[in-house]
C-alpha cells in the first residue's frame, strides 16, 4: 500500500520576538541523541506542544515521547503574542447566542490558567505571572459601542465586570486617549517568551526536545508514521512513531491536513526599552497592565512590570508565514506615531523592537479539536486566544488519544467545530486582503 508523503515548508528565519534580545532566542536542546523509534512525535514546541508534552509525563511516563520544532523554543507564536492568559472568551465567542457554550469555553480557558500557574510554581518559572485582570478599550464611539455589547455579553453568563470612564482610564493607564473602558478580573499577563521557555527547560524525563529539528518529509507508514528531519548543522535522522501530535496551528496544512481550511494571519507587534527613572517621572499612570480593543481591528497595548509599553495592532493574509521587512518598517512607523499619541510626555523612549507573528484563523471563525486521521492529534484556528486555548487543547488531544473521559473533554469537542473550506487563489489572496483592509479602514478610530 502506499503512502502520501508530504515535504513541510521550514518556518522562516524572520524578525523573532522583541520580548528578548534576539541573542537569547537559541535552541534549548541540540545535543541529545535521536532515536529511531518512539511511541509519540510532537510537532511544534509552542504552547500546545509543550502542554502535550508535559501531560504526556504525567500520563504515560514509560513512553518514549521526541517534541521536535524547526526553531528554538519562543521563536513562533507562543513567544510572539502579547502575553495575555485570557479567561472569558474572545470576541467571536461572545457573539454566541448559547450562554451554555460561552461558560464552557470559560470553563476551560480557566482551567488552563490554572494549570500554567500551578506549573509556574512548581517548576519555578519566572515569567512575571500577573493576575491583574484587563482592560478592554475604547477610543471613540465605534469602540464605546462595541463596549456595551461586550458588557450585555458578560451580563448574559452572570461575569463581574467594571466599566471606567475616561479619568479612570487615565488614572491606570497615564493617558486620558480612552474614552472608557471595561475592566474585567480573570485575565493573567505573563512574559510569553520567559514563560514557554520555562516549560521547555522543566520537560518530564520521558520527553527528549530537539528544537533545532525541522520536520522536512512526513508520512503515514504501517502502524504508525515516519518523520525526517533535518538538524541545524544541516544532517538528517529518520524517525518513527506510533501517533503524532501536530502542535503546529498555521502550518497544519504542510503536513497534508486541514488543507484550505486555514487563514495564516500576521499581527504586528512593537515594544519599546524599560522606562528610565526620570520617564517614569512623567509617567502618571500605574505599572504592569493590559488592554485589549473592544473594536477586533483596534489597538493591544500594555505597560510591563519592567516598564516597557508594548502595542499591537495592524494585520495581513501571510501565505509565506513572515513579515516583510518593508511591512515592519511600516508598522514600526505607525506604532511610534500611536504610542507618541497616547504618551506624548514619553514621545522620545525608543522601539527596541518590532516583529509579526503568524496565527491561524478560519473562515467561519471555528476552531478545531481532534483526531484528523488516525493517530494524528491536532487542535487549530484559536482566533486570537492561543495561550489558554493552547494549554488545555495540547493537554486534552492526549486524553482524546489515550481514551479518557473527562467533562473538559466534553466541553473542548463541544465548543470546537470544522473551519469551512477557502477559496483558492487568486481569490484568495484578493478576497482575504481585501477584507482586512476593510476592517483595517472601519476600525481606523480605535487605532
Amino acid at each position: 500500500m502506499a503512502y502520501a508523503s508530504h515535504t513541510p515548508v521550514i518556518p522562516p528565519l524572520d524578525r523573532p520576538s522583541g520580548w528578548r534580545p534576539a541573542d537569547e532566542i537559541v535552541p534549548i536542546n541540540e545535543v541529545s541523541e535521536i532515536g529511531a523509534n518512539y511511541d509519540w512525535l510532537i510537532v511544534g514546541a509552542g504552547i500546545t506542544g509543550l502542554s502535550a508534552a508535559h501531560r504526556l509525563g504525567e500520563l504515560v511516563p514509560q513512553d518514549r515521547i521526541l517534541l521536535v520544532d524547526a526553531r528554538p523554543v519562543g521563536w513562533g507564536a507562543s513567544g510572539r503574542n502579547s502575553g495575555f492568559l485570557l479567561d472569558l472568551p474572545h470576541k467571536f465567542d461572545l457573539d454566541h447566542p448559547d450562554a451554555t457554550r460561552l461558560r464552557k469555553i470559560m470553563a476551560l480557558n480557566r482551567s488552563a490558567i490554572s494549570v500554567l500557574g500551578e506549573q509556574t510554581e512548581r517548576l519555578g518559572i519566572d515569567c512575571d505571572w500577573s493576575p491583574v485582570g484587563k482592560l478592554q478599550g475604547a477610543v471613540r464611539e465605534r469602540g464605546t459601542g462595541m463596549m456595551r455589547k461586550f458588557c450585555a455579553a458578560l451580563d448574559k453568563i452572570g461575569e463581574p465586570y467594571e466599566v471606567l470612564d475616561r479619568q479612570s482610564c487615565a488614572a491606570i493607564m497615564g493617558t486620558e486617549y480612552y474614552a472608557g473602558a471595561v475592566f474585567t478580573p480573570g485575565a493573567v499577563l505573563v512574559d510569553p517568551f520567559l514563560l514557554v521557555r520555562g516549560l521547555a527547560r522543566q520537560l518530564p524525563e520521558n520527553v527528549t526536545l530537539r528544537d533545532d529539528a525541522a520536520v522536512v518529509e512526513f508520512s503515514e507508514k504501517a502502524g504508525g508514521f515516519a518523520a525526517e528531519l533535518r538538524l541545524a548543522d544541516g544532517s538528517t535522522v529518520s524517525v518513527s512513531a506510533n501517533k503524532v501530535i501536530l502542535g503546529t496551528d498555521p502550518y497544519t496544512p504542510e503536513f497534508g491536513y486541514m488543507k484550505d481550511r486555514i487563514l495564516p494571519t500576521i499581527t504586528y507587534a512593537s515594544i519599546t526599552r524599560a522606562l528610565t527613572p526620570a520617564e517614569r517621572k512623567r509617567y502618571t499612570g500605574k505599572m504592569n497592565w493590559g488592554l485589549t480593543p473592544a473594536d477586533a481591528g483596534g489597538t493591544t497595548l500594555r505597560m510591563t512590570s519592567d516598564g516597557r509599553l508594548l502595542i499591537r495592532n495592524h494585520y495581513g493574509f501571510a501565505p509565506n508565514y513572515k513579515a516583510s521587512s518593508r511591512d515592519l518598517g511600516k508598522v514600526a512607523e505607525a506604532h511610534r506615531q500611536g504610542l507618541d499619541n497616547r504618551f506624548p510626555a514619553l514621545a522620545n523612549v525608543p522601539i527596541s523592537s518590532s516583529w509579526g507573528g503568524v496565527v491561524s484563523l478560519s473562515r467561519n471563525h471555528a476552531t478545531f479539536f481532534g483526531e484528523m486521521a488516525p493517530g494524528v492529534y491536532s487542535a487549530n484556528c484559536y482566533n486570537g486566544v492561543g495561550m489558554t486555548r493552547g494549554t488545555s487543547s495540547g493537554r486534552l488531544l492526549v486524553d482524546l488519544a489515550l481514551g479518557r473521559s473527562s467533562q473538559a473533554l466534553e466541553d473542548i469537542i463541544a465548543v470546537s467545530g470544522r473551519p469551512s473550506t477557502i477559496p483558492p487563489d487568486p481569490f484568495r489572496s484578493l478576497g482575504v486582503s481585501g477584507r482586512m483592509k476593510l476592517v483595517e479602514w472601519e476600525s481606523r478610530s480605535e487605532i
